[in-house]
């Protein structure tokens, strides 16, 4: 199946391509390396072709409301008007267990993502997973002398299973919001989990727990973000994860 990837030369993105490689697919890149502005909608539409599904992982960097929201906004917007417009079948959206229970400005996009995606011309899925047991390395990847880790409890989930539910979910039909995707354990604090990071890839810095100011914070540290229901579940538990990380050669 030709299947289209908005955002496929990120993190997720490139797990997603490769899932659909190793399943026979033909993976279609929907990025600017591509030719493809997803806040424009230039280039999409050659890159439609003969697509009969797209998964969107796409992605903004903010915490910030009006950027997140300028951002799902548009590009979720042309996808949907290029897809409709190319006849395919099928749009997947990535969203984020909590989203509707926590106002964090970046949230606020992603509400708007879902909006648009379950009311759209293209018959959609929307899947909210779980924080990943990677969003450890990229807060212990961040530069200065102390490791800011943001208080917030999880059920983290290896994002290879967060693509290969994707992938699943692209190759079925449509189900609106799908049920929430989670990891094996329950209620991990995200310091801890940088903690334990840390000491296997020989980061020698402090790890500062953080607690975002406010309702936010409360909800974040609270529960807010872990699933609430019944739902697939990962099997790979962090500690499993771990023992594929090396040391840093620093």
């Amino acid at each position: 199946m030709r299947i289209a990837v908005a955002g496929g030369t990120g993190l997720t993105g490139r797990l997603v391509v490769d899932t659909l490689r190793a399943d026979g697919d033909e993976p279609v890149v929907l990025a600017r390396s591509a030719g493809v502005d997803l806040t424009t909608g230039a280039g999409l539409e050659p890159r439609l072709e003969g697509v009969r599904a797209v998964i969107d992982v796409s992605n903004i960097v903010t915490t910030r409301t009006k950027p997140s929201v300028a951002f799902f906004q548009a590009a979720t917007a042309h996808l949907l008007a290029a897809e409709e417009r190319a006849g395919v079948a099928h749009h997947v959206a990535l969203s984020i267990v909590g989203v509707d229970r926590v106002d964090l400005g970046y949230y606020l996009g992603k509400r708007r993502q879902e909006e648009l995606v379950l009311g759209g011309p293209v018959p959609g899925t929307v899947l909210r997973a779980t924080q990943f047991h990677e969003f450890a390395a990229q807060t212990l990847a961040r530069t200065g002398p102390l490791v800011l880790a943001p208080s917030l409890l999880a059920q983290p989930v290896a994002l290879a299973e967060v693509a290969r539910h994707l992938v699943d979910l692209a190759h079925g039909r449509p189900l609106g919001l799908a049920p929430e995707l989670a990891g094996p354990e329950e209620r991990l604090l995200m310091p801890d989990m940088v903690r334990r990071l840390k000491r296997v890839v020989g980061d020698r810095r402090p790890v500062v727990s953080v607690r975002l100011p406010g309702a936010v914070g409360r909800a974040m540290a609270g529960g807010g973000l872990l699933p609430t229901g019944p739902g697939p579940r990962g099997s790979v538990t962090f500690e499993q994860w771990l023992a594929t990380r090396r040391p840093d050669p620093r």
